[in-house]
């Protein structure tokens, strides 16, 4: 497989507050967050133009949500990436955090 279709390895890198993409060690794309004890606010995702249309955002956000799940958290999809692309997999749509208060002015 040739460095240019290589699949692109995520992880969470907390101290940076961000989801990395790497292809071939080199960073192709983040998923910049907002983390609180129950909830994840996905703010900005950026890739990289040389490796757009290789699957890298839909890797960020698959795996960031697989592991919010996994952590018992809420998803704020604050990012315009991040919410076509959780409404284009209902699967992943039980995440998104809801307002689950009744207090009213």
């Amino acid at each position: 497989m040739s460095e240019k279709s290589a699949p692109a390895e995520v992880r969470d890198c907390p101290e940076a507050d961000r989801y990395e993409a790497r292809v071939g060690g080199e960073v192709a794309g983040f998923a910049q967050y907002i983390r609180t004890k129950g909830l994840v606010a996905f703010v900005h995702t950026v890739v990289d133009p040389a490796f757009e249309g290789r699957g890298v955002g839909s890797a960020l956000v698959r795996t960031s949500l697989d592991e919010a799940r996994a952590a018992g958290v809420s998803v704020l999809a604050v990012c315009p990436f991040y919410s076509g692309w959780i409404a284009r997999h209902p699967d992943y749509q039980d995440l998104l955090y809801a307002e689950r208060s009744k207090v009213t002015d």
